[in-house]
């Protein structure tokens, strides 16, 4: 039997986090967005209330959620702020590859630093020239005898200049190329690492996203996660995981977008009535409350997918990242234009949403590569 109903769990882990984004994220939302800085002061709340960290394991400092329970928490998230949400989010995505593939000492080591600082990691995939495309990196980490030493070029990395380390995807065999591609934890402290200011952005400005540029950086071996020539499969298996929650955080905003628009157009008299109840406006909010339906329909399946270890779980989180996001960038459209003025004017958080939401549509795999992932899925 089929069951969309929640169970107490659930629904408890749905009211903490959208208790916790009334009380701290939506009254900083606008702040850190006009700032364009890291919210510091949220992600300390956060740890003092157990937001961080969700899926990863109690006895490392999460709340060991199923994906299934960090989409209920990244939809919340998603409604107060996409930037400080995924500040939270993309914590997890740089502390998923040690629970992949770390071992125990890397685990106790790694987990309790961060949470011993109430730190931040960061996920330091993208190159220039290697975004969805991960066979294209070109960084190093060449072995020399106890140490890996670092070189090369990492763009877009989001939490990368607060971060307390960095996981980072690199080769330890030029000559193999992507077969070669290793997992290395590096301290954001070494010497020979290049921190660029964080670039500016339309949307999503409580999140920050650097370059960084490493120049012979050394660190130990004990730092690799698993072994070497991993690094494709750790990737993979990491947005296998976190694509899902990009999804639930499109979602969220989506959700607010329309609210915002729906109870606007109730109180907005035009030719004699609520223009909520003109029929061209009417249909504009059907659609938009029944695309929000569809799209968490597809987010839930997907983490489920995940959480039975359904065969084809990959396939759903590629289908539910594309999915939501398109939809919550068509949401927010429509709620600006709803709202006319009111909704292009910085009075109402729909043209903030508006600028968040794209950028869902682009990390951890443009849509487009999503629809790549979905059509190869298919035809096997």
């Amino acid at each position: 039997m089929v069951d969309f109903r929640l169970d107490e769990r659930q629904i408890a882990i749905q009211e903490k986090y959208r208790d916790f984004t009334n009380r701290w994220i939506i009254p900083n939302a606008r702040k850190y967005d006009l700032l364009a800085e890291f919210p510091w002061e949220v992600v300390k709340a956060a740890y003092k209330e157990g937001v961080m960290n969700g899926p990863i394991p109690k006895q490392f400092g999460g709340n060991g959620y199923s994906l299934m329970e960090g989409a209920l928490a990244a939809e919340e998230l998603g409604a107060g702020c996409i930037g400080i949400g995924i500040g939270i989010e993309a914590n997890t995505l740089a502390l998923t590859p040690l629970l992949l593939a770390a071992n125990e000492e890397q685990q106790k080591r790694f987990y309790g630093r961060i949470n011993e600082e109430q730190g931040v990691a960061a996920y330091a995939l993208t190159e220039p020239n290697a975004g969805s495309d991960v066979q294209g990196i070109k960084s190093t980490a060449i072995r020399k005898g106890d140490k890996y030493i670092i070189n090369g070029h990492k763009r877009f990395i989001t939490n990368a200049e607060v971060s307390t380390f960095l996981t980072v995807f690199a080769l330890t065999d030029p000559d193999r190329g992507s077969r070669s591609l290793s997992a290395i934890v590096v301290p954001t402290n070494s010497p020979g690492i290049e921190m660029k200011p964080h670039m500016l952005k339309m949307g999503q400005r409580a999140s920050v996203q650097n370059e960084i540029i490493f120049h012979d950086v050394e660190v130990p071996v004990s730092n690799l996660l698993g072994s070497e020539g991993q690094g494709f499969l750790i990737a993979m298996k990491t947005f296998d995981r976190t694509r899902n929650g990009v999804g639930s955080l499109a979602l969220g905003a989506a959700r607010v977008a329309y609210e915002t628009a729906r109870d606007w157009a109730s109180n907005r008299i035009q030719f004699g009535k609520p223009i909520a109840q003109q029929q061209v406006i009417g249909f504009m909010l059907a659609d938009m409350a029944t695309s929000i339906e569809a799209a968490r329909a597809l987010v839930w399946k997907a983490a489920v997918a995940f959480d039975q270890g359904d065969k084809k779980a990959s396939m759903y989180s590629a289908m539910a990242k594309l999915y939501a996001s398109d939809i919550a960038m068509k949401v927010a459209n429509d709620a600006v234009q709803i709202m006319a003025g009111d909704g292009y004017s910085q009075d109402y958080l729909v043209e903030k949403v508006m600028r968040d939401v794209k950028l869902n549509q682009i990390y951890e795999g443009t849509n487009q590569v999503q629809r790549l992932v979905i059509s190869k899925s298919i035809m096997r």
